[in-house]
């Protein structure tokens, strides 16, 4: 617990040299805190404690302006060459297009700003939790007061239902159990008991601790505050989450580069193509245009535009299996992932125990439910039901309550019992309540006959220790077989079930319990094993996964043992998975810690600390949680994937994705999805920039052999809007390719322009190049004016990108997967559009063009079919090499050790 030092009474615990409050006796903190564990403090020794300490609240931080944060989206290489084209084509006139790019940066700015409220949010949402009333004892006397009035050394009362507003000592408890989840993970209410515990006690250990944000299930007790505000756990959560910056994700960081390369290049080539142009004699002006022109047709106009909708349709894509993303750059970064850090509870698990084997009789039952019910199994069921607090619900199997209890109630239903009717025939006359330190739980009813009858559950070793005799099949009794029994119990604990044994007894009266204490002498009736079952279809998204080359580790605040058991059924590693609990996380070595599958009794920060560490060793992490100690992780990872069924509203704010159904299979559909997002990306960069780069290069060629412009800007701009909308964006629809999950994740330093993709680029823009300017040249010297040979450059240029447009569906099958309309419909439109500015006078006049023979028709077909045939002819050359470097769907991964 982080708290501050202490200089007089009253102010947090925590001095150099003096242990937590945890390891503290009650009746020592309250002398240290000058408070009293019956009248708590004094009104005014309050007001004085809360101007020196400060108010019981999360601090929030310096808010930046919604200007200034706007004008930040601004800072980004791919805006500046925005605005940069922007300026260019204003400079020329062209309204209309300028203000397309204008909307383009502004839209992208708006996206930016609405992203980085997330965080703020977040704390907002973190500070909510501990905005509430509490029961205080001041003066003797018991009020209500804002939780924002809490100081140390206040005296509170705590009762079910009651939220935890601040760190607190227990002084008393009474049957208290409370819900630390969304704080520690434990999946279970924990009960809650004072008396000191040793310093080195993990989070998830401290039963003398109520924390702020949690919330009580069960029972009563009395506290005393030891630290409030920023000094709770709560609030170390508050403060990592402040100092826990939103990664940049791979797509981002790649477009950055590109633009920042993009930029540079650009200026330099306008620059030499200007300062040619003057010493070959031409005049600054015609220099000037032609300079506009090729910076013009080298940035790709249409890039943003197709990156922003490829991830929009990603995201519906997304949406339909069950996934909402909350950033679209976060699509693209799922298909990139190398390690998945994954909760236990409710995502690779049901969220919901269940009773799997019931041993009675000295027989083994694999539950299944239904069937006759021999004598000792029936008895054994019924024990669970009378001796349970949990209510049924009316006709189903669904009960409300402890979830071990309604595992107990939903077995008996599923076997036939009618726990109504039971509960009816054998009314309870006295309860002997669960307390952790005995770890049982007994009651005595009265039968439809006028007998006593006790019924008792509890952890194996401490009902045995109370039992004489055990029931046989047929329901009569004999000695008891202590040790068979217990090893009956431990085998099943080893398959990392949880049980429970059970016992009857006959009380003498119906004050069954006079002292406190159970009977002795019992009868034991059997067990019932039960777990928080896998998902199937986790088990197999996880199997998928690793096929894919990812990692899969778990992270969960459970124990080490029963996250063993769940990590064997997942085959999360090839052999033995290697579990590592809290305490041990702690001192074990960075270098260590990247071999580990399985993470238990883990606090937030160890969390942030393995989360960080993946990234560093050059792997690109997501991260699944649901609770506010998961926070700080999730907005660290660089994606974070939050539960929306069963995750709190801090976690869900600091995620980039939410799952709907909560599964683990959503995950690994998640991560498909993101492939073919990033395979689509990569299908429209390599489509547009051979025409980007090819148009440039025609007009420095031209300018260096002194010739005359193939193309004017007006019409470069022409051939990259309408292209760019009409056929680059029918990319963006490209179902995903087969085998996208039987490949290793792509290297995360790997740049977004491989050797491969720059090869196909290459070819590409050369046969543009030299097809664009040998018909151009080729016209002009057949006769035919400026304008003509300019129309037919123009029309390679568009057909050339129709065909090559078919041969990217995929970049290295000669067949594309699955059906593909929008391609089709955007060659027939931007057919019928280049066919209107070749042939309508009007657009004639306004794009300065001419209608084509039907040679120059031949011409343009001709080099428009050579690209294709050229784009395929590489496909099929470097096949085999790209097959050596794609993994075995076979193939298990391991996690990047080399470091970025």
């Amino acid at each position: 617990m982080r708290v501050l030092a202490s200089a007089r009474p009253g102010e947090p615990i925590g001095t150099p040299g003096r242990p937590p409050a945890h390891a503290m006796e009650a009746a020592e903190t309250v002398i240290l805190l000058d408070t009293d564990r019956r009248t708590g403090l004094t009104e005014a020794e309050a007001g004085v404690r809360n101007v020196h300490n400060g108010l019981n609240v999360l601090p929030t931080g310096r808010a930046t302006s919604a200007l200034g944060r706007f004008l930040r989206q601004f800072k980004d290489p791919l805006v500046y060459v925005l605005l940069a084209s922007a300026a260019v084509t204003l400079s020329l006139g062209q309204l209309v297009d300028s203000s397309v790019i204008f909307a383009v940066v502004l839209l992208n700015a708006i996206v930016g700003l609405l992203q980085e409220s997330r965080a703020e949010h977040a704390l907002a949402a973190l500070a909510g939790m501990v905005t509430t009333e509490v029961r205080v004892v001041r003066d003797g006397v018991p009020i209500r007061l804002r939780a924002e009035k809490l100081t140390v050394g206040d005296l509170v009362v705590l009762r079910a239902g009651d939220k935890v507003a601040a760190d607190c000592l227990l002084l008393s408890a009474q049957e208290l159990q409370i819900d630390e989840s969304a704080l520690t993970g434990e999946a279970a209410p924990v009960t809650k008991a004072p008396g000191a515990l040793p310093e080195a006690t993990a989070l998830a250990d401290r039963r003398n601790i109520a924390h702020a944000g949690t919330v009580v299930t069960r029972g009563e007790g009395t506290a005393v505050v030891v630290a409030i505000g920023a000094g709770t756990e709560l609030g170390l959560i508050n403060q990592l989450m402040t100092a826990t910056g939103v990664p940049a994700t791979p797509l981002t960081r790649k477009l950055a580069g590109f633009s920042r390369r993009l930029s540079a290049g650009v200026v330099a080539l306008a620059v030499v193509l200007f300062v040619i142009g003057l010493l070959r004699g031409y005049r600054a002006g015609e220099m000037f245009t032609a300079a506009v022109t090729m910076a013009v047709g080298a940035i790709p106009e249409g890039l943003p535009a197709a990156v922003s909708i490829v991830l929009a349709i990603g995201v519906v894509r997304m949406a339909r299996r069950g996934a909402i993303v909350r950033r679209l750059p976060s699509v693209e970064t799922l298909g990139s992932t190398t390690v998945i850090c994954t909760d236990k509870t409710g995502t690779l698990t049901t969220n919901r125990m269940t009773v799997t084997t019931v041993f009675a009789g000295d027989r083994t039952h694999e539950w299944t439910g239904g069937g006759p019910l021999p004598p000792a199994l029936r008895e054994c069921l019924l024990t669970g039901v009378l001796c349970n607090e949990a209510q049924p619900a009316d006709g189903t199997a669904t009960a409300t309550g402890d979830p071990t209890e309604t595992a107990l109630l939903t077995a008996a239903w599923e076997a036939g019992l009618d726990v109504g009717a039971e509960r009816s025939a054998h009314p309870r006359v006295d309860v002997l309540p669960f307390e952790s330190g005995r770890n049982l739980m007994a009651t005595a009813h009265r039968t439809a006959d006028g007998r006593l009858t006790g019924y008792l559950k509890g952890a194996p070793e401490k009902v045995l220790a109370l039992c004489r005799d055990q029931l046989r099949a047929d329901g009569t009794g004999e000695p008891l077989e202590r040790e068979s029994q217990r090893q009956t119990a431990e085998a099943l604990a080893r398959r990392g079930l949880r049980v429970l044994a059970f016992a009857t007894f006959t009380p003498a009266d119906e004050d069954a319990f006079p002292a406190g204490e159970p009977p002795e002498g019992l009868t034991l009736v059997g067990f019932q094993a039960m777990h928080d079952p896998p998902r199937p279809a986790a088990v197999a998204a996880v199997a998928a996964c690793r096929r894919a080359g990812i990692a899969v580790k778990m992270i969960t605040g459970d124990h080490s043992e029963t996250a063993r058991a769940i990590a064997r059924n997942f085959a999360l590693a090839d052999g033995e998975p290697k579990v590592l609990a809290g305490a041990e996380i702690a001192v074990t070595p960075d270098d260590a810690l990247a071999g580990v599958d399985v993470f238990a009794r883990v606090s937030p920060g160890q969390k942030l600390r393995l989360v960080t560490l993946l990234q560093e060793r050059g792997n690109v992490v997501a991260m699944t949680g649901d609770g506010v100690n998961d926070a700080p992780a999730l907005r660290k990872a660089d994606i974070g994937v939050a539960m929306g069924r069963s995750g709190t509203e801090v976690a869900k704010e600091a995620a980039d994705m939410v799952l709907a159904n909560d599964d683990f299979a959503t995950i690994e559909a998640a991560v498909e999805e993101g492939r073919a997002v990033f395979d689509n990306i990569r299908k429209f960069l390599a489509w547009t920039l051979p025409t980007n780069i090819a148009e440039g290069l025609v007009i420095l060629v031209a300018i260096v052999l002194g010739a005359q412009l193939p193309m004017l800007p007006v019409q470069v701009l022409w051939i990259n809007m309408t292209t760019a909308v009409f056929l680059g964006l029918a990319l963006a629809f490209e179902p995903k390719e087969t085998g996208i999950m039987a490949r290793r994740p792509r290297p995360p330093g790997q740049a977004l322009m491989t050797g491969d993709l720059l090869r196909r680029i290459t070819l590409v823009s050369v046969i543009l190049v030299a097809g664009s300017f040998a018909v151009f040249s080729w016209q002009l010297r057949a006769g035919a004016s400026v304008t003509e040979a300019r129309s037919i450059t123009i029309t390679v240029f568009v057909f050339a990108q129709i065909a090559y447009l078919f041969s990217c569906r995929s970049l290295d099958r000669f067949r594309p997967t699955g059906w593909n309309p929008w391609v089709l419909g955007g060659a027939a439109v931007m057919i019928a559009l280049q066919v209107s500015i070749l042939y309508l006078p009007l657009m004639n006049e306004l794009f300065r063009t001419a209608p084509l023979t039907v040679a120059s028709w031949l011409l343009v077909l001709g080099l428009a079919a050579t690209t294709f045939l050229v784009a395929e002819v590489d496909k099929f050359l470097w096949r085999p090499g790209r097959r050596r470097r794609t993994a075995r769907p076979d193939a298990v991964p391991l996690v990047p050790a080399a470091p970025r």
